[in-house]
C-alpha cells in the first residue's frame, strides 16, 4: 500500500517542482519571493506521520538540490529538509490545535520556512558558500517569510486535498 502512495506522491512532487522552476522562479518579487516546493513539502509533513515526513523531506530536498537556482552543495537541502519535515511533522501530530486550523498551519509553515532558511545560511557558511552582506541577507529572510505568509493560505487547501487524495485521509483543511 505504501508503494502505491509513494508512486502517486512522487509525480505530484515533481509537478510542483517543475511549476516552481518554470513559473514561480520567473517572477522577480521584492525580497526574494517564495519557494513553492518548500511550502508544499512542509504542509505535507505537517499532515503526515514522521516517517512519511522524512521521506517527503528527502524527495523535496533532493529536488531542491537539483534545482538550477540552488547555490549550495548537493545534499545540503536534502539534509535540512529531512530534519525540518520530521520536526514539523512531530509538532503537527502532537498538536491537536492544528486539526482543522488553517491559521495554525500557516504560522507553523511560515516559521518553519524562516528557520530552514536560517539553517541553510548557517550550514552554507560552515560549508564555505559565499553569501551577501548582512542587510541583503536580512532583507531576503524577511521577504521570503512575508511572501510565504501570503502564499501559504492560498495553496493550503490545494495541497491538503492532494495529500488526502494520495494518502486516503479524511481530514482535509
Amino acid at each position: 500500500m505504501i508503494r502505491r502512495q509513494i508512486s502517486t506522491a512522487l509525480p505530484i512532487y515533481i509537478a510542483v517542482f517543475i511549476f516552481q522552476e518554470a513559473l514561480v522562479n520567473q517572477f522577480h518579487l521584492p525580497g526574494g519571493g517564495f519557494s513553492l516546493i518548500l511550502i508544499f513539502s512542509l504542509i505535507w509533513a505537517i499532515l503526515s506521520s514522521p516517517e512519511l515526513a522524512a521521506l517527503s523531506g528527502f524527495i523535496a530536498g533532493l529536488l531542491m538540490d537539483l534545482s538550477p537556482s540552488s547555490s549550495g552543495p548537493i545534499g545540503q537541502w536534502t539534509l535540512l529538509m529531512i530534519a525540518a519535515c520530521c520536526a514539523v511533522s512531530y509538532l503537527g501530530s502532537g498538536s491537536e490545535s492544528l486539526s482543522g486550523n488553517p491559521l495554525g498551519f500557516t504560522f507553523l509553515t511560515t516559521s518553519a520556512i524562516f528557520l530552514v532558511e536560517i539553517a541553510y545560511l548557517t550550514t552554507g557558511a560552515l560549508l564555505g558558500v559565499t553569501v551577501g552582506g548582512f542587510t541583503q541577507i536580512l532583507i531576503t529572510l524577511i521577504g521570503i517569510t512575508i511572501w510565504s505568509l501570503l502564499v501559504t493560505p492560498l495553496v493550503l487547501p490545494i495541497f491538503s486535498r492532494l495529500h488526502a487524495f494520495t494518502f486516503n485521509t479524511r481530514s482535509v483543511l
